[in-house]
C-alpha cells in the first residue's frame, strides 16, 4: 500500500487534495476519471465510478485499424 502525506488546500470555495502520481497509479486512477467520494468511519474514500459510454463516446473511440479494418456503415 502506498502512503503519502499531503496538505489540504483551498480551491475556490472548496477544499482540494492533489493525488501524487504514485498514489494515482497504485489506485489505477487517471485524468478526467469520475469517482465517488464518501466518508466511512471518519475516513474519506475515493471509489472509481464505472459509467457506460454514450454512443458518441463509443464512436469517438472507434479505430478501424485496431478493429481489423471493419467499416461502420453510415
Amino acid at each position: 500500500m502506498a502512503n503519502v502525506i499531503v496538505d489540504i488546500k483551498t480551491w475556490g470555495n472548496n477544499l482540494g487534495v492533489r493525488l501524487p502520481a504514485a498514489i494515482a497509479r497504485a489506485a489505477h486512477l487517471h485524468v478526467n476519471q469520475r469517482v465517488k467520494l464518501s466518508v466511512v468511519d471518519n475516513q474519506v474514500v475515493i471509489t472509481p465510478v464505472d459509467e457506460p459510454l454514450t454512443l458518441e463516446e463509443r464512436l469517438a473511440k472507434f479505430d478501424p485499424a485496431r478493429h481489423g479494418g471493419e467499416v461502420m456503415a453510415t
